[in-house]
């Protein structure tokens, strides 16, 4: 992996969350990959219930200032960083007070799914795309982990489907057992047709529940890795029908070799 460039993209991130298969992964497979000579980014969004102070986040101001349209809505993107202690490792927070200043990750403290957390996954998607072309940093490798993250594949084969500094890009996306209940917003869909994007892109989200989601998001993507021991069945049989490379699932205490070859073998 010596120079190599992978960038992470995942919607939890350990130490800035609590630990989850997702967070976990999120952390491992980074510092795998440095301390093999690899160059990395991890990308996360900043919720509001991460401790700025205590994890040391500064805002990135060359970076900030730019508006995403979401909706026909101009949504100011705000870039924060910070270091994970001892690792060597930088992690960009995508950030704006809209979506992200509330004092939860997906859901409020009844348990209710925002509504708006549609709006948040592709201003996510987008906001890491326009940040790693504002660093001119052509990755190798991309990897998704997350729902929130899942609409990355879509819009980077998609919207900036003739951007060059992807050009050689290979996505892979981890598929979790760590989904949600219920559906994203109904008019999910309308959003992301209002980018350009084509509806037979889509039309999974007709039904915009998490199986749907990481379907789309492994239809355009070159590979998937399986990140949880079981998963629910719909999500089994795509994947055991699928005519890409597939990793099984590999504990996080043995991942590293078999993930450094899945990666060299189907994506470099």
């Amino acid at each position: 992996m010596k120079d190599k460039r992978v960038l992470y993209v995942s919607s939890e991130v350990v130490p800035y969350l609590p630990e989850t298969e997702i967070s976990s992964m999120s952390f491992e497979a980074p510092k795998m990959v440095n301390d093999n000579g690899g160059q990395i980014r991890i990308f996360m969004p900043r919720y509001g219930n991460i401790n700025e102070r205590r994890h040391q986040l500064h805002e990135v101001i060359r970076l900030s200032g730019m508006n995403l349209v979401i909706n026909d809505l101009d949504m100011p993107l705000i870039i924060k960083v910070a270091s994970i202690p001892k690792e060597r490792m930088q992690v960009y927070f995508i950030d704006n007070d809209d979506y992200f200043k509330r004092k939860a990750t997906f859901a409020d403290e009844d348990g209710n799914f925002f509504k708006d957390n549609d709006e948040r996954a592709i201003f996510f998607a987008k906001g890491v795309i326009e940040t790693v072309k504002k660093l001119n940093w052509s990755p190798d490798i991309i990897h998704v982990h997350g729902w929130l993250a899942s609409f990355l594949p879509l819009y980077l084969r998609n919207y900036y489907g003739t951007e060059p500094l992807f050009e050689n890009s290979k996505i892979v996306t981890s598929i979790y057992n760590q989904g949600f209940d219920g559906t994203l917003n109904d008019n999910v869909k309308e959003k992301i047709l209002f980018d350009g994007i084509e509806e037979e892109s889509i039309e999974e989200l007709d039904d915009p529940n998490y199986v749907n989601m990481m379907k789309v998001a492994v239809k355009n993507s070159d590979a998937a890795i399986i990140g949880s021991d079981e998963l629910p069945e719909e999500l089994e049989n795509f994947l055991n029908n699928l005519d890409k490379p597939v990793l099984k699932y590999h504990k996080k205490e043995e991942f590293s070799e078999a993930y450094l070859d899945f990666y060299q073998s189907n994506l470099l």
